[in-house]
């Protein structure tokens, strides 16, 4: 492989770990590897800490096709915890609310979903890397600074549920680039009239990379240091 020329490669990104978390990761293992000193490596798209999956990655000359990663549809597989909300609509923060869930059934929750379909307008989550005035939406957050994001339009392709165990549910999303599935979660616990955040989130499919195209960190550094480097 010739990172320096341009690869395309494909993560699977561990949980815990932020996008520039991986990008600067392998970009160490590469500069050690091929003895240099500087290589570009960029990513196609963010996943947040807490979330798992397809992460996409090009390096030298293969970073100027960033753009046509970013605008591939999505697929993600995330558990939502109904009953309570959190501000930052996953488990990165403590639970700020608690709803009831007695008149949540099965049933009405494959209802529910069936009303996100289609080109929704979505409000991003207060915690995200949206730009306002300059700065990170999560910036103004953390500061605790009352910021208003404008809705978005985004487009939800199909919703399936997977598992139906209160207070939790389990769905599979595909979606239009943009769309953020805490939002979605956030949403979908108020049309249900309780509350809901994401508690675990895999992205599963970006364009047509799965994760069986992906690898994890560990056996790409692995390759890297068994197989010989074409400069």
């Amino acid at each position: 492989m010739d990172f320096i020329e341009g690869e395309v490669l494909y993560f699977n990104k561990p949980l815990h770990w932020t996008s520039f978390d991986v990008v600067n990761k392998t970009r160490y293992i590469l500069r050690h590897s091929l003895g240099v000193k500087k290589i570009k490596v960029g990513h196609a798209g963010t996943l947040d800490p807490l979330a798992t999956g397809v992460m996409i990655l090009c390096t030298g000359k293969a970073t100027k096709t960033i753009d046509t990663y970013l605008h591939k549809d999505k697929e993600y597989i995330a558990t939502i915890k109904l009953g309570a909300t959190t501000p930052s609509f996953d488990g990165e923060t403590e639970e700020n609310a608690t709803f009831p869930t007695e008149h949540i059934t099965r049933e009405l929750v494959i209802e529910t979903l069936q009303k996100f379909i289609g080109e929704i307008d979505q409000v991003p989550p207060v915690y995200s890397a949206v730009r306002i005035d300059g700065k990170h939406a999560y910036e103004h957050a953390r500061k605790a600074k009352d910021i208003e994001i404008q809705p978005r339009k985004v487009r939800i392709d199909s919703i399936e549920l997977l598992d139906f165990a209160l207070p939790y549910i389990q769905i599979r999303i595909a979606c239009s680039k943009g769309t953020y599935i805490r939002s979605l979660a956030n949403d979908i616990g108020k049309a249900l009239h309780s509350g809901g955040y994401v508690s675990s989130l895999q992205r599963t499919k970006v364009g047509d990379v799965t994760l069986d195209d992906c690898i994890s960190i560990e056996s790409f550094q692995e390759q890297i240091e068994q197989e010989k480097v074409v400069l």
